[in-house]
């Protein structure tokens, strides 16, 4: 499926702002709101396109994200990776070629939970020979601000106006205050982004004004959307992680460069034999050398010490898909809470976009 100027105008759309109204939607584009909907839902229901809601990233008091690379028996790596896929922890999966088979995301409540969470999982998984686990001290840019630029710079203003305003952090006291029904909105939003505040009330059967306050401080403090739009229609369908360092003093400089570069899909600051771990999207096979010369030249103090090429990408924030990069179906996010029963048994996939 091939996407035109509208389908890549509607995308672009909802990744600066993942719940825009149709209304708004429509009226930027200059064409019938029900005509941008249409075009969205086409390709939703395709696993094209989808939004997410995951847990703030950036944020070390939310969520604790580890970047574990994986050595695989011989013959044993997607097995593998199926294995991790099926764990609502994990929202990323790669099997990649170089120095590791897979590299893979686990996201805990805390450090103590990390470690049980990949001691667990890898312990029981028939076909892992060695794990490495970097833990991520900070993301300064992730996929969420990844953008199409089908828009002008007057259609992204408009649409950025309609943001709702950024909340600050609400404190170390609120953020760990994650109850049943923040649990529960984060298990929907992960597999709807734009799921109604209607649905969101019958699901968790709480009123809708309820659902709505609680959204808004979710989304304004502790959970961020993205828009994601199946790689292959991107223009960039190759995709490569490098593993960098660079002296401690210029990690800030040099990670808040590296966010200014469009190659670049996400960045993690990390501690580790390299304290960056960098993940991009590319044009073409012989980039992954050329967009490394070009790093070099670019910040002159970053040393990559490795590389790997992604050779499929298994899940994505949760979403399961196959080898068109399409999604198939989606595993909810959660995330375990302290003072709450921890959920031990592994849920069934909701399956479609």
């Amino acid at each position: 499926m091939e996407l035109d100027e509208l389908d890549r105008a509607v995308v672009h759309a909802l990744q600066i702002h993942p719940r825009a109204p149709w209304t708004l939607v429509g009226d930027v584009l200059g064409v019938n709101p029900v005509t941008a909907a249409r075009r969205w839902h086409r390709l939703q229901a395709a696993g094209l396109a989808w939004v997410t809601a995951y847990p703030r990233l950036d944020n070390t008091r939310i969520v604790v994200t580890g970047v574990v690379e994986v050595d695989a028996a011989p013959g044993r790596a997607e097995e593998v990776a199926l294995t991790f896929a099926a764990h609502p922890s994990v929202p990323n999966v790669k099997l990649t070629a170089g120095g590791r088979d897979l590299v893979a995301a686990v996201q805990a409540r805390s450090l103590d939970e990390l470690a049980r969470l990949t001691t667990e999982m890898f312990r029981r998984t028939p076909g892992v020979r060695a794990t490495r686990t970097h833990v991520s001290t900070g993301i300064p840019t992730e996929g969420s601000r990844w953008r199409l630029r089908s828009l002008d710079a007057a259609q992204s203003a408009r649409v950025e106006a309609a943001l709702p305003p950024a909340g600050g952090s609400p404190g170390p006291a609120a953020e760990v205050r994650w109850d049943e029904l923040d649990a529960r909105l984060l298990e929907l939003l992960s597999t709807d982004g734009r799921m109604s505040l209607r649905d969101l009330s019958d699901r968790t059967d709480t009123s809708l004004t309820t659902v709505r306050r609680r959204t808004r401080s979710l989304l304004a403090h502790r959970l961020s959307l993205r828009c994601d739009l199946a790689r292959p229609l991107s223009g960039w369908p190759l995709s490569a992680v490098y593993f960098a360092s660079v002296p401690g003093r210029f990690v800030a400089e040099t990670s808040r460069a590296l966010a200014g570069v469009r190659e670049v899909r996400s960045c993690a600051i990390t501690a580790g034999p390299h304290n960056l771990v960098i993940d991009v999207w590319l044009r073409h096979l012989h980039d992954v050398h050329a967009f490394e010369a070009h790093l070099s030249r670019k910040l002159p103090r970053l040393t990559v010490a490795d590389r790997s090429v992604v050779l499929r990408t298994v899940k994505h924030m949760g979403r399961l898909l196959d080898h068109d990069g399409r999604c198939v179906s989606v595993l909810p996010l959660r995330l375990l809470r302290e003072g709450l029963e921890r959920r031990t048994a592994t849920p069934a996939c909701i399956t479609g976009p």
